[in-house]
């Protein structure tokens, strides 16, 4: 391997903008993000599935679809 070509490699800290904190490899010493797995609908199970659901009846119905 040629010397002198790799970036430095740290443990980077993650900040979320929840508070929530981890710690992962990077070349840079400190990440700050928007949201993480913590905050993230997808992942807390907070998602708005009755909104989903409204709109894929409304869908079916626009389309005359049957389930």
């Amino acid at each position: 391997m040629r010397q002198d070509i790799h970036p430095e490699y740290y443990q980077a800290t993650v900040t979320c903008n929840c508070g929530n904190t981890f710690t992962v490899g990077s070349t840079k010493s400190e990440i700050h993000v928007e949201i993480c797995s913590k905050c993230h609908q997808f992942y807390t199970g907070t998602q708005k599935a009755n909104a989903v659901r409204g709109r894929i009846e409304k869908f079916n119905r626009k389309y005359g679809v049957k389930a």
